[in-house]
């Protein structure tokens, strides 16, 4: 990786990021996810809160979303790991702290982080300028996605053991795809070893959202369109379950954001929650 061009993050890692940050220093706790990892990697100057995305009042229902799916899948990972899985594979991965706010769980699995080479040589970098470095059991799994390089190869020739089973998930990825590559995924994960696990979020059609967040989704849209990675695919659960059980998902099911809120929100007095039909979640598993 040492001949890897660094490359910084772009904008929707970025934000992402900045979200988990302000969800600590803007709402009451308890908080959903204390993670604070991604700003310092960043390191955006403290005028970062003054940015039109960071908006505590406007960005509240999205940061909720993100901590929301953070959490939910931290979970499963814990779980998963609990009942003998070894393996954990996160694509897409840009500034997930995992590995570095949970080491009692990473440690003891196989992290493996796939993404583009020059964001992820450019992480790598501030890991260890800050002091995280990157244990053996992290693995950095760079892959050209633009070139359409084959990441389960990639992974593979990481170290990826293909006869034992891993928790395979991907955030925030699948409205920048196709629909058939998304497929693609679908049928990549569903051939794993049995008792994997895929946890995928996915971005219902804009006009089915809530309509106090569709606004804020119809904005984030025009931007991506603008920067060159518009939103492509858009799925309703009912959609999404299917072609992961046509795919030959043993089970698949929707995990919605009513389902978050009572998972993670029920006890709040803010009224802080995910919006409902925007970004939801997909579980499968072989």
């Amino acid at each position: 990786m040492s001949d890897q061009q660094q490359v910084a993050p772009d904008s929707t890692a970025a934000r992402v990021a900045l979200w988990r940050a302000l969800h600590v220093e803007a709402d009451a706790p308890p908080h959903v996810l204390d993670d604070e990892i991604g700003l310092k990697l960043l390191a955006p100057g403290d005028d970062w809160r003054q940015r039109g995305d960071m908006d505590p009042q406007f960005t509240r229902p999205f940061r909720a979303s993100i901590v929301a799916r953070a959490r939910f899948i931290e979970d499963l990972v814990v779980e998963q790991a609990a009942r003998g899985v070894e393996q954990y594979v996160i694509l897409g991965a840009g500034l997930d702290s995992f590995a570095q706010r949970r080491p009692e769980i990473a440690s003891r699995i196989k992290v493996f982080e796939v993404d583009q080479p020059g964001p992820q040589a450019w992480k790598r970098q501030r890991l260890i300028e800050l002091g995280y470095g990157v244990p053996e059991w992290l693995h950095f799994v760079p892959v050209d996605f633009e070139r359409n390089e084959a990441w389960r190869q990639a992974l593979s020739n990481a170290g990826f053991d293909d006869s034992k089973p891993a928790i395979v998930v991907s955030t925030g990825v699948s409205m920048y795809l196709t629909k058939d590559a998304n497929a693609a995924t679908l049928l990549q994960v569903a051939s794993f070893a049995t008792g994997s696990t895929l946890a995928m979020t996915f971005l219902l059609p804009l006009e089915l959202a809530d309509p106090e967040v569709r606004p804020g989704l119809l904005m984030a849209e025009k931007g991506a369109r603008a920067s060159g990675t518009p939103f492509i695919s858009f799925y309703t659960p009912s959609d999404i379950v299917a072609q992961a059980r046509d795919a030959g998902f043993k089970d698949a099911r929707h995990v919605s954001a009513n389902d978050l809120a009572a998972l993670y929100f029920a006890d709040r007095s803010d009224g802080l929650r995910p919006p409902n039909n925007a970004e939801e979640l997909l579980v499968a598993s072989t």
